[in-house]
């Protein structure tokens, strides 16, 4: 039996259309959308990052994270300081840093109620095959 690839390509939309509306639905409670939360996650990993380098870690480009940035330097959750060149970096502030904790708490709930009709093998068996299709050949 063959497998239907578009098929297959329209349920990996679906189920990440569920999980983006999962997930933004449980960030309001935190007064931060799935976008902003994704970027305070990238700026937490990658201290001092350049823009670009933090639109690449969050699948955006150059310009949406720059004014994703600005959103977020206005609301007081990130700073941005001058580095070499025209380098902007990007630091979270205490209030970034709280928006941050409070994100992976409602996070880790609103993911097990998300994945909960898999069991904890098929879990581990979908994130390998997931990994394995989007590695660099």
């Amino acid at each position: 039996m063959t497998t239907n690839l578009e098929s297959l390509g329209q349920a990996i939309k679906q189920a990440q259309y569920r999980n983006h509306r999962t997930m933004d639905a449980a960030l309001r409670e935190v007064g931060v959308s799935l976008v902003q939360w994704d970027a305070l996650r990238a700026i937490d990993r990658m201290p001092s990052a350049s823009g670009h380098d933090l639109a690449v870690a969050t699948f955006q480009s150059d310009q949406a994270f720059g004014t994703l940035a600005n959103r977020l330097v206005d609301r007081g959750l990130i700073s941005r300081a001058a580095g070499r060149g025209r380098r902007m970096e990007h630091a979270l502030t205490d209030a970034g840093r709280e928006a941050l904790r409070e994100g992976h708490r409602v996070a880790t709930h609103a993911l097990e109620e998300l994945f909960a009709p898999l069991e904890e093998e098929q879990r581990a068996t979908l994130e390998g095959v997931l990994r394995r299709l989007v590695q660099e050949p």
